[in-house]
């Protein structure tokens, strides 16, 4: 076997490795992104546990063919990037959507995204991305469970005192 066949198969099990690891994956096109911008990206995406990779459009196609995920071929054209997110799925679009609130004349897109094996279009991806984080929210419904059961606490104690009073 040459050597050449021997890497692309290597990065086909590597593609399909972090495909079956990952919760999310978003495409995008990087035309014309600097050496600054990326290297930044690259940073904020670390900082969140997303994985940032360029691969050859036809290994990963062959790669997700083989897991059996074709709804990412139409995207799979041109200047593809591939983001991988593990652990927060909503990490890597609200990296993406504060690069570019920060950094509105990148040429950076988002192509489509592939997330707990749904395809999304890169207006739901900039919705997603909007979202709070995960902490944020369970922050934001533990308050307002908080904020219930006090006035919960407080109504039952009114009621109480009233029928002592009465009594």
């Amino acid at each position: 076997m040459s050597r050449n066949l021997e890497n692309k198969k290597l990065i086909v099990n590597e593609v399909k490795e972090k495909l079956q690891k990952a919760n999310s994956l978003l495409l995008v096109d990087y035309k014309g992104i600097n050496v600054a911008e990326v290297t930044e990206l690259r940073r904020r995406f670390r900082e969140e546990g997303v994985e940032y990779k360029v691969y050859k459009n036809t290994l990963f196609k062959r790669a997700a063919q083989e897991l059996g995920i074709e709804k990412l071929d139409e995207f799979l054209e041109g200047t593809v990037g591939y983001v991988f997110g593990y652990d927060d799925v909503v990490a890597p679009a609200r990296v993406i959507n504060q690069f570019l609130k920060e950094n509105p004349k990148a040429p950076l897109a988002v192509k489509a995204g592939y997330i707990e094996e749904k395809l999304m279009d890169a207006q739901a991806v900039k919705a997603l991305g909007d979202l709070p984080s995960r902490e944020v929210l369970i922050a934001m419904l533990l308050g307002a469970l908080q904020g219930s059961l006090r006035n919960l606490a407080y109504v039952l104690n009114t009621i109480k005192e009233k029928k002592e009073a009465e009594a």
